[in-house]
């Protein structure tokens, strides 16, 4: 069998830092299927009290609908500014927001009972998050990481279709094979199969969940502003590909984009000690 490391990608990790830049356009994401919470409270006990640790936890795309269940949310996010937004979006409900790396927060054995980390665990070492995790969690707690794919190659995709002439022409490094949507899943896939040998879990299970996000030229653009590969662009060339973006989404899509995208949820169950 491969080892499953060998599909991960390289991650540098002054790449992680950079998404603080960007804190301002992260609602232009999205929002995560309901199916996702919809699980979360079937299968893993989501509910009121339900005592959560969110990691990279963001602006908040995942910690709102969260709280909106009636968690007690501890939510480490390493960007400052980042940190901010989520403080602002989430006052007077009940939450600890921490600003820390994950690998550097400390807290007492089985002190939650759900940890969550939506699209940012891929940033976390694995060796050292799925440890803590397992010490953090409860018996018979679950640990619960999902990632949106902004791209679903298995559909028609139009927009990203008439993007690639731009980009093989301005930018060619991301349109490479190992920057496309198949080289992610595969790296998250990777991850996953080391969650189910990593010692302290059990019962691994995926779900995958296909839906469309329909976009005007602004939010396509603020949407495409929150991608590493285009933080981590010369700011002269990042600008004007993201006028490219905005710009064919009103001329050659007529102001409204639908893309296809792909969300896949893996749940893991603490075992007892």
């Amino acid at each position: 069998m491969q080892d499953p490391a060998h599909e991960r990608l390289e991650r540098p990790p002054e790449l992680a830092r950079m998404f603080d830049r960007v804190a301002g356009d992260y609602e232009a994401r999205p929002d995560y299927p309901r199916r996702v919470f919809d699980v979360l409270v079937e299968r893993c006990g989501l509910g009121p009290g339900t005592r959560v640790l969110e990691i990279g936890a963001g602006s908040g795309q995942a910690t709102l609908p969260i709280l909106d269940r009636g968690a007690q949310v501890t939510a480490v996010e390493p960007g400052d500014a980042l940190a901010r937004r989520l403080v602002e979006r989430t006052s007077g409900r009940s939450i600890d927001v921490i600003v820390s790396v994950f690998e550097d927060v400390e807290f007492a054995e089985a002190s939650f009972d759900l940890v969550a980390s939506a699209t940012a665990f891929h940033w976390v070492d694995l060796a050292v998050g799925l440890e803590r995790c397992a010490r953090f969690l409860r018996d018979g707690g679950w640990l619960a990481l999902w990632w949106t794919f902004w791209g679903d190659p298995d559909r028609s995709d139009p927009f990203h279709e008439a993007l690639q002439p731009v980009l093989r022409q301005k930018a060619p490094h991301l349109v490479a094979e190992e920057t496309g949507a198949r080289a992610h899943m595969r790296d998250i896939a990777s991850r996953a199969a080391e969650i189910e040998r990593a010692r302290g879990f059990e019962m691994l299970e995926e779900e995958s969940m296909r839906w469309e996000g329909e976009h005007d030229p602004e939010s396509i653009r603020r949407i495409f502003a929150t991608f590493g590969g285009w933080i981590a662009l010369p700011e002269s060339l990042r600008t004007e590909l993201l006028d490219d973006v905005e710009r064919l989404a009103r001329e050659a899509f007529s102001g409204t984009v639908t893309r296809p995208y792909k969300t896949v949820l893996y749940r893991a169950r603490r075992v007892p000690r």
